[in-house]
């Protein structure tokens, strides 16, 4: 099994025990309540399928599962009152964990995220991450955390050959005005294995198309489902 070792962003940050977590121990909320079944929203009854089973939801769907425990995440070490003046968006962040969270420029031709302030902001992550040779990081917003009031910008970086933090800038959704709770996610790390990849194509006819969607259709639509959880590869961050 491969490590990947945190280095700490100095002791400061350690007095909450805020160390970072598998994606999986940081699931939403949201994505926990969901029935697994769909129901109907006026009278709360199953609705059933094609085949007179119960019909899945959206929760029933391992990829989505799947990258909800995928990788890790580093949480927010402090409560962050966020608030607008005259437009503009500011963050108060306690003063022990003042290099955390700050605004910054503006940053010029950057594509600012639709419903999002222009001004930015930046984490300055309170860990660093260290990867066996040959593998790099993804640094992303955590995925699906839809509930979540900003936007982190994304980045790769090779952990192989550096492993000390650096600014993280991200947006606030306009109009959010209050309090992101001490261990928020705001950051998920997913390792990846560096590998040299070369593309190649192949074309389907409409009858070939078909009979791929209907062997694929007979393997994986069954009664109850579940066939694809049974043969995905599984894959462990602890």
């Amino acid at each position: 099994m491969n490590k990947i070792i945190f280095h700490s962003n100095g002791i400061k940050f350690l007095k909450n025990d805020n160390y970072p977590e598998p994606a999986s121990k940081n699931i939403p909320e949201w994505y926990m309540k969901a029935n697994k079944y769909i129901t109907n929203p006026i009278t709360g009854d199953l609705v059933l399928d094609e085949y007179g089973g119960r019909a899945p939801s959206f929760k029933s769907c391992p990829a989505i599962l799947d990258i909800l425990n995928t990788g890790y995440v580093l949480k927010t070490p402090c409560d962050l009152f966020f608030s607008e003046r005259n437009g503009f968006p500011y963050v108060n962040t306690p003063s022990e964990y003042k290099d955390f969270c700050q605004s910054r420029d503006i940053m010029p031709e950057f594509k600012i995220p639709e419903g999002y302030y222009e001004n930015a902001f930046h984490w300055y992550p309170d860990w660093g991450v260290e990867l066996p040779d040959g593998y790099s990081a993804m640094y992303i917003q955590p995925l699906n955390h839809y509930n979540l009031p900003f936007l982190t910008t994304s980045g790769i970086i090779d952990n192989d050959k550096v492993n000390t933090p650096g600014l993280l800038p991200f947006f606030l959704r306009k109009g959010f005005s209050g309090i992101l709770p001490a261990h928020t996610p705001y950051i998920q790390i997913i390792p990846f294995k560096k590998e040299d990849w070369q593309a190649e194509f192949k074309l389907y006819d409409e009858k070939k198309t078909s009979e791929r969607f209907l062997k694929s259709s007979n393997l994986f639509r069954v009664p109850g489902g579940g066939v694809y959880k049974k043969i995905m590869s599984r894959k462990k961050y602890v």
